[in-house]
């Protein structure tokens, strides 16, 4: 029972996670994104694998846990290109602002 409970933790916070990642694809930017929190959240994906490996509690719960890590670790790449290309809008923005001035 308390696998099955387990499981459906993670899944009630995987869902989020295919959200998160169209909003980042379809917004193109990172307004609204914490890389902090991002990173926290990978972490402790990370933290919940190695327990599990390290317990040797390797059981069907595993698999939504490292589904979870592979659509944080996404959102996190997308977090990065995002970054750039909002970097590189300032930037041209910049650019005209100065030639308007």
């Amino acid at each position: 029972m308390p696998e099955i409970l387990e499981m459906f933790m993670m899944i009630g916070f995987g869902i989020s996670w295919p959200i998160s990642i169209i909003k980042s694809i379809r917004s193109r930017t990172v307004r609204g994104k914490s890389l902090l929190f991002l990173c926290f959240i990978f972490i402790g994906y990370i933290c919940g694998i190695a327990s599990k490996l390290a317990a040797s509690n390797i059981t069907y719960v595993l698999f939504f846990y490292i589904l979870n890590f592979v659509m944080v670790g996404t959102d996190l790449i997308l977090f990065f290109i995002n970054k750039s290309r909002d970097n590189k809008l300032a930037e041209k923005e910049a650019a005209v602002y100065e030639c308007e001035s």
